[in-house]
């Protein structure tokens, strides 16, 4: 599989009693599917798979699969602490049409690099999937680092890699040193150096609801390969980066989704909702970016 474009991870949407709106998350799906993103994923953090039951999801990632029934690529991701846990739900991935797999770090337990690969490997194993790994070390605790890609690259499903460390050291050491790791951005405000560095995806939550915003970005600097474009549209969407990048993440991107059009519902606990003021902000942000981008894009 080969990753190009724009990658959504998709929200999952609440009912007022808490539990899954699934009529509500095939809504969001196919909205995606109407922007024409690149891509869905299903279980990562935006999805707030970290408040879900297993049971949860496994049965968001059947949805999905009817729903989206191969119109777009389905990612399904993987994190768990447990490398038991994080086989069944690669396991489930394969077994319901998944066409990749999110890899993540486990979360808590701090291996060391060798065995992160492991960890990994053992997954890779079971599942025979494309994988894309994950690099948050600021969720997961550790970061991946050159030992472990140099173990991981052992496996020829080891395709890309989101990385989200925020850290352009390893940008530069993936770019230089595992160019078979296709790059994707996941540090939205650092998708224009992801590019000029050789990355043809983005992982991004904003494109929940201004999907087609981003694939401006994309096209602008993978596509036409027209930088001077793309920083302009960076420039505009840098309001939004720096939105998100104040805290608050999952509940600004449900709460996009909802100007947007889409039933989000709300987040599940320890988050709460966002402030009226926050949501009077994040409002106007959208309004700004979406007439900035359209301004550099009909020029």
């Amino acid at each position: 599989m080969t990753f190009e474009g724009i990658y959504t991870p998709a929200i999952t949407p609440y009912a007022a009693d808490g539990s899954i709106d699934f009529a509500a998350f095939a809504d969001v799906l196919e909205s995606l599917i109407e922007a024409r993103v690149h891509g869905i994923i299903i279980g990562g953090s935006t999805g707030e798979y970290y408040a879900q039951s297993a049971e949860e999801r496994l049965a968001l990632v059947e949805h999905a699969s009817k729903v989206i029934s191969q119109r777009l690529p389905l990612i399904v991701g993987t994190g768990a602490i447990r490398t038991e846990d994080a086989v069944t739900f690669a396991t489930h991935a394969r077994d319901h049409k998944a066409d990749a797999i999110l890899v993540t770090s486990p979360p808590y337990a701090l291996p060391t690099e060798q065995e992160n690969a492991h960890h990994a490997l053992t997954i890779d194993k079971a599942a025979q999937l494309p994988i894309m790994l994950y690099n948050y070390p600021g969720r997961m605790g550790i970061s991946m680092g050159e030992t472990y890609f140099r173990e991981v690259t052992r496996s020829a499903n080891v395709v890309a890699i989101k990385e989200s460390s925020g850290d352009f050291n390893n940008l530069h050491l993936l770019a230089c040193q595992f160019p078979q790791i296709a790059l994707s951005c996941g540090w939205d405000d650092q998708a224009l150096e992801f590019f000029a560095w050789g990355a043809r995806s983005w992982v991004c939550a904003g494109s929940n609801f201004i999907p087609r915003e981003h694939v401006a970005l994309y096209e602008a600097c993978v596509v036409e390969k027209d930088f001077a474009k793309g920083r302009k549209i960076m420039a505009a969407l840098m309001p939004l980066m720096n939105f998100l990048d104040g805290g608050k993440f999952v509940q600004s991107i449900k709460y996009g989704s909802e100007l947007a059009g889409l039933k989000a519902g709300p987040v599940r606990a320890p988050l709460q909702a966002l402030e009226e003021e926050e949501q009077a902000q994040l409002k106007a942000v959208i309004e700004s970016v979406k007439r900035n981008v359209a301004a550099v894009t009909a020029s």
